[in-house]
């Protein structure tokens, strides 16, 4: 019997340790949970299209933005701020982006056109996340499109490369024939016309984003026939663009070869050596403050959705610094025409005519 009771005693006693020590856990648990530490941090993440974190271009700027939102906030890379995943191919963009939700981030985006189909899907199955898609729409309560008028940096992007030619003869890039791209090109085409319509214009959709390979058989093509001054919209395949003017730049310094650049300021891009660049310029497109913006405003408690469309009016279409390649007064006319555009006296196309 006495055994009997000391059993009865003993199983009792580790019955009760084992259930203060589950509560125990979950405190601890809780302690790093969204319950605890996280609930203070208004979290941020992206999902990049094809072309990578490091494209360049879009998707780098829209990184950039992230970053500094981040840095505003006192936040970390990692599930507790922001963080990316990046899109090998398209069948990885609902899974990455299931993925961010999953992690609990606060609002997660999906940079370019391509992530629309992802998007609207995920939006119509977790109806409590907030997304929100760049240079797309979708039309859902928790989703904010973001839309720029890339016309009026095509528009700008022409008018430069109008007065700087000295062959005549211009090229334009594009990636994918979207309606972005398409965008650009029909901005392109009338800055140009504006200054010049006997300019001719040589224009060319790779198809790709992510091959430089093409964008450098493209460009070598344009160079070869006399064209002197590319404005390329293609994404991580604009890089060969550049590859191929830097390389006929150090093979004759005289060569009278240039690149715009696209999305973000490509000077780097186009350094040949301590003394030469090819980057005329870049029609600057400013993905990182769109998303600055729009993480703002969520974290404020007034999420965005529907779209919002950001142009030269808005301080994020324009054009980079030059460094000196444009003369001052091929500068000064290309700030009348982009006043022009900023108080409506020129109505940029957004379609080719």
């Amino acid at each position: 019997m006495a055994k009997r009771k000391y059993a009865l005693a003993l199983s009792a006693l580790l019955a009760a340790g084992t259930l203060l020590g589950a509560c125990g856990t979950s405190d601890d648990k809780g302690s790093s949970s969204k319950g605890g530490e996280k609930e203070d941090n208004f979290t941020v993440a992206m999902v990049t299209d094809t072309g990578g974190v490091d494209d360049k271009s879009f998707n780098q700027s829209a990184w950039k933005g992230i970053q500094d939102f981040g840095k505003e906030n006192g936040l970390e890379k990692g599930d507790n701020g922001f963080d990316y995943l990046q899109s090998a191919s398209d069948a990885d963009y609902e899974t990455n982006l299931n993925q961010l939700i999953r992690r609990d981030f606060d609002i997660v985006f999906g940079i370019g056109f391509l992530l629309q189909p992802a998007i609207e899907k995920i939006a119509s199955q977790q109806t409590d996340a907030h997304l929100a898609i760049i240079d797309a729409e979708v039309d859902a309560p928790n989703v904010a499109s973001v839309l720029f008028k890339e016309q009026e940096g095509g528009f700008l992007a022409g008018v430069t490369a109008a007065l700087m030619t000295k062959t005549g003869k211009v090229g334009f890039v594009g990636g994918m024939d979207i309606p972005v791209i398409n965008r650009f090109e029909a901005g392109f085409l009338a800055g140009v016309e504006a200054v010049n319509p006997d300019i001719k214009v040589d224009s060319v959709y790779t198809g790709e984003f992510s091959k430089a390979e093409l964008g450098k058989s493209t460009a070598n093509r344009m160079y070869g026939s006399g064209v002197d001054i590319i404005f390329h919209a293609a994404g991580a395949t604009g890089n060969g663009v550049f590859t191929e003017a830097k390389e006929r730049k150090a093979a004759d310094p005289n060569a009278n070869v240039w690149v715009i650049g696209v999305d973000s300021d490509q000077y780097a891009e186009g350094q040949v050596d301590d003394k030469t660049n090819v980057t005329l310029t870049s029609a600057l497109k400013r993905v990182d403050l769109a998303v600055q913006t729009i993480a703002n405003e969520a974290k404020d408690g007034k999420f965005p959705a529907g779209t919002s469309v950001y142009g030269i009016a808005e301080d994020m279409i324009g054009l980079a610094d030059s460094r000196g390649a444009i003369p001052a007064d091929v500068q000064a006319k290309i700030d009348e025409f982009t006043e022009k555009v900023k108080n409506g006296d020129i109505e940029v196309p957004e379609a080719v005519k």
